[in-house]
Formats: structure tokens, C-alpha cells, sequence
């Protein structure tokens, strides 16, 4: 049965490419994970080399089918789920980038963005986007390297220039430059599309300067994007489904009910809220954006973006070599003394939702002679679970319903360390929930293509599979629990401050 309904997941993260063959059961078949290389020109920016990301997409592709003991023609669909916001320009006629990708961290338009701000722009844009003014997002991107690449802007007239996400720049590879699409998650990361109309909006394109001439065209999260090159796997398979990373998890996790609540610990940790059939807008500087959009029906979410997660501990085992592998970090914290008051804000490169303080920088609280590597490793475990605590809080100031759950939802790398998970808990005084599939983004994507290709049920079908795996439930005493947040409020607002005086 699985080899006849085998479910191909392309999950191209920040910071590696991953590809998962799931089953018809959704067991896992087979996958391969690859690293690609990072970029830092300069500081606050941040690049990739698109053929590293395409290279290691294939690669990992192939190996996991291999891993599967399955070749492309056992597999019905692929599913592509990846990194949002990052940026890809590239010629038509050649498939080339014209510049390397530029990332979602990247930090290089925080002067348009203020500029813009202070013309007054911003109320309008998030009218129609939900989204604040900020680098984070694509406009900004795409305009830099319009102006800053050479003959870019020349290209773009003459209609040779396409613009992407990396969903869309995987698409054009693998139907061999056929399709030039996205779907409805990604388009609303970028700053030029209305939400409510579901549309690239003229009005934003000006504003930001951007040719429609390079804009994909939008679809369901559940469509058909064409056959792959049947060079590249072995045989064409029909992609059904893409969607953005966090809304991809969000789907994974079988969030379709008003009021579910999700949180993704990759690189950066992003929490959405499903708000149903009409967007909410946020009085807290927290993101509108579309959580799916499936057969021409959208549905919205509440999103908070946390810039840095699990790149705390990369930052303990490549920056400060206190570990040699992530998983130690949870083990190092334990060791942390209790006595000590430690805390990292971890802005390296800015702090996001509900901040939005590009020009933030990491700052380290409360060191003495006492304080070492296990402190430091606790704070930084502890900075992504307070962080979580600023987006919860937002969002039920924005969506105070008898509809919203109590319950967290939890995902990625970071969620298989027992000690933060229980901490988050703690500090959310509230129950976190761990699904025995930790691999929830893929599977978000997988479920987009398995469904729309009829090997998968339903999404109440497949909402009755999901698993626990553990669950957290708070026992820090209240009192403690908020001693301790106060405390990384005091730290936030110093970091903030210093950045205010830079």
C-alpha cells in the first residue's frame, strides 16, 4: 500500500534541505537531511546560494527515496513546504540567479523600512498585508536587489527577471521552467499581497517599487503545480502541494479549529493562532497572514515570529563552543545553579513580534564570577520559552474567545529537550503537547499533496491521527514564574533602550 500511495515531503529549511517519504499510514519511509552553507557580507545580512539550496534539495530528495527503497514512480505526490520570505531573483531564459537569496533574518532594508514608516506607509500596508514595516519581509528584498544588482532593473523591463520565494524557485527547477508559482502562504509573506482579496495589489507594488512583470502566479496550498523533469528523480511526479514552513507545521499539527494554537522551534520560533474564515488585526504588533488556503477557501492565523530559537544553540556550540551537538544543551542547563538570575536576549539579528526592533542587539543579564557555560546555556534555553510567553500574551489580547485553547502545540528540532519543554510550560503556566510525528512541517506539506492526490484522508480524518507523544503540564510555583518573567522584561527593556541610544 505504501508503495503505491508513497507521499514525497521537500521540507528546504534556513539553515539544511530535508526530504521525507511518507507512507499511506503516514509512517515514515525514508529521509535525508543536508546543511548548505551561510552567508554573513556583512553585519545584520544574511545570504544563501540558491544552488545550494537546489543542489541539496535534489540530493536529499534522492536519498530519501532511496532510503524508502522506492523509486519516483511509486510516489503519487510531492509536497513543498520552505523557508519563508527569503528572496530569489533569477533570468527566465537561463534559470540563474542573478544574486544569492536573500535570507528572511537579513537586516539590510531597515533604513528603507524606517524611511517608509516615517512617510506614513505603514497603516495602509498592514491594512491590506497584515504585516508590519519591517526586513523581515520580501518587498524590501526584492526592491535591494532590483537596485543594487547590476542591469537588474533593465532585466525586469524587459520581462526576463523572475522573481521567487524559495517554493517558487523549486518549482521552476523541477518542472524545468514551466511554472512560475506560489501559493496563497507564501504570496502573503511578501508585503505586496492583499490578504482580503486574495491578490498582488498595484498599489504596493509602487510603493515598493516592484515590476508585476516578476511575480508568480498564486494558488490554493492544494493545487496542481505541474510534473517534475522526469530527469531529476527518475520519473515525473505531479507536485500537489506547497505551502510556507510555519503554516505548513501549523497544518501538521492538525490545527484546523478556531482557536488552536501551534509553536515551531526551528531556527527562529513562530507561534500561529487559526482565527478561522476572517482575518484579525492585531493591536499588538503581532502578523495577520493566511494560515491555508485550500480549494479557493482561505483561513487566517495570528502569527508571532521569534528571530532566534534554535540558533541559541547553535550560537552555544559554534559561537561559544560550549557544547558539540544541540542535544547537550538541555543536559548543560540542568546543571545550571538556581541561585544565579542569568538572562540572554538573544537579538542577533534584531528582536521581532511583538517588538519589532531591527536594530536590537543580544545582550547577557545578571553575570557574576559564578556564571558559566551552564548558565548561559540555561538562558538561552529560557530566552525562547520567555519569548513564547510574549507571543501568547499578544495574541489573547488580540483573540480573547471562549475559543481559544489553553493548549500549545509544539514542533521542531528544539522540542525534543524534556528540560526547555517543561520550562516553556512553567513559564506559560499552561500545557504543552509534543506529537509523536516531530516532524510536522513536512508532514504538513505531505498531507497537502497526499490529500489532494487521494491517498490521504481528509482534514478531519487526518486531524484523528495526530499522537501525543509527551505532555508538559506547569508545576513552578506562580510566584517564581512571574519573579522570573519580570526579570526578562527588565532585560528586554534594557536591550531595547541600549538600542534606542545606538
Amino acid at each position: 500500500m505504501a508503495r503505491a500511495g508513497g507521499i514525497l515531503a521537500m521540507d528546504q529549511g534556513t539553515t539544511s534541505s530535508r526530504a521525507i517519504v511518507f507512507g499511506a499510514d503516514l509512517g515514515i519511509l525514508g529521509s535525508a537531511q543536508r546543511e548548505f552553507a551561510q552567508f554573513y557580507p556583512a553585519s545584520g545580512w544574511v545570504e544563501h546560494d540558491p544552488e545550494d539550496i537546489w543542489r541539496t534539495s535534489v540530493e536529499t530528495a534522492r536519498q530519501a527515496l532511496a532510503a524508502a527503497g522506492l523509486g519516483a514512480g511509486d510516489i503519487a505526490a510531492i509536497g513543498i513546504t520552505n523557508q519563508r520570505e527569503t528572496c530569489v531573483l533569477w533570468d527566465r531564459r537561463t534559470s540563474q540567479p542573478i544574486h544569492r537569496a536573500i535570507v528572511w533574518q537579513d537586516r539590510r532594508t531597515a533604513d528603507a523600512c524606517r524611511k517608509l514608516q516615517a512617510d506614513g506607509a505603514e497603516p495602509a500596508v498592514t491594512a491590506k498585508t497584515g504585516l508590519l514595516l519591517d526586513p523581515y519581509f520580501s518587498a524590501t528584498k526584492i526592491a535591494w536587489l532590483l537596485d543594487n544588482v547590476q542591469g537588474a532593473r533593465a532585466l525586469a523591463a524587459a520581462g526576463h527577471l523572475a522573481f521567487g520565494t524559495i517554493d517558487t524557485f523549486l518549482l521552476w527547477r523541477l518542472t524545468g521552467g514551466r511554472v512560475h508559482a506560489t501559493d496563497a502562504t507564501n504570496a502573503s509573506r511578501t508585503l505586496l499581497y492583499d490578504i482580503a482579496k486574495g491578490a498582488f495589489d498595484d498599489d504596493l507594488l509602487k510603493l515598493f517599487n516592484v515590476p508585476r512583470s516578476i511575480l508568480p502566479e498564486v494558488r490554493d496550498c492544494n493545487a496542481a503545480y505541474g510534473m517534475t523533469e522526469p530527469s531529476i528523480l527518475g520519473a515525473a511526479v505531479p507536485i500537489l502541494g506547497v505551502a510556507g514552513d510555519q503554516q505548513a507545521a501549523t497544518i501538521g499539527q492538525a490545527c484546523f479549529a478556531r482557536g488552536m494554537v501551534k509553536a515551531t522551534y526551528g531556527t527562529g520560533c513562530f507561534a500561529l493562532l487559526n482565527t478561522g474564515a476572517s482575518p484579525v488585526v492585531s493591536h499588538n504588533r503581532l502578523l495577520t497572514t493566511v494560515a491555508y488556503q485550500l480549494d479557493g477557501r482561505r483561513t487566517y492565523a495570528l502569527e508571532g515570529a521569534i528571530f532566534i530559537a534554535g540558533a541559541a544553540v547553535q550560537w552555544l556550540r559554534d559561537g561559544l563552543k560550549v557544547i558539540a551537538s544541540a542535544p547537550e544543551s538541555g543536559a548543560l542547563a540542568a546543571k545550571a545553579d538556581p541561585g544565579q538570575d542569568v538572562y540572554l536576549v538573544p537579538a542577533f539579528v534584531g528582536l521581532g513580534a511583538p517588538y519589532w526592533q531591527p536594530e536590537a542587539r543580544g545582550a547577557l543579564f545578571g553575570l557574576t564570577r559564578a556564571t558559566g557555560p551552564a548558565e548561559v546555556a540555561r538562558a538561552a534555553l529560557e530566552a525562547v520559552c520567555y519569548q513564547t510567553r510574549d507571543l501568547l500574551e499578544a495574541m489573547h489580547r488580540d483573540w480573547a474567545t471562549d475559543e481559544t485553547r489553553p493548549v500549545l502545540r509544539v514542533d521542531g528540532g528544539m522540542v525534543a529537550s524534556d528540560w526547555t519543554m517543561q520550562f516553556l510550560s512553567d513559564i506559560l503556566d499552561a500545557p504543552v503537547e509534543r506529537p509523536t510525528i516531530g516532524e510536522t512541517t513536512a508532514l504538513g506539506a505531505a498531507w497537502l499533496a497526499g490529500h489532494k492526490a487521494g491517498v490521504w484522508p481528509d482534514a478531519k480524518g487526518f486531524g484523528s491521527l495526530w499522537k501525543l507523544d509527551r505532555g508538559f503540564k506547569p508545576v513552578l510555583p506562580a510566584a517564581e514564574r512571574e519573579r522570573k518573567y519580570a526579570g526578562w522584561q527588565r532585560a528586554v527593556r534594557a536591550a531595547l533602550g541600549h538600542a534606542a541610544g545606538a
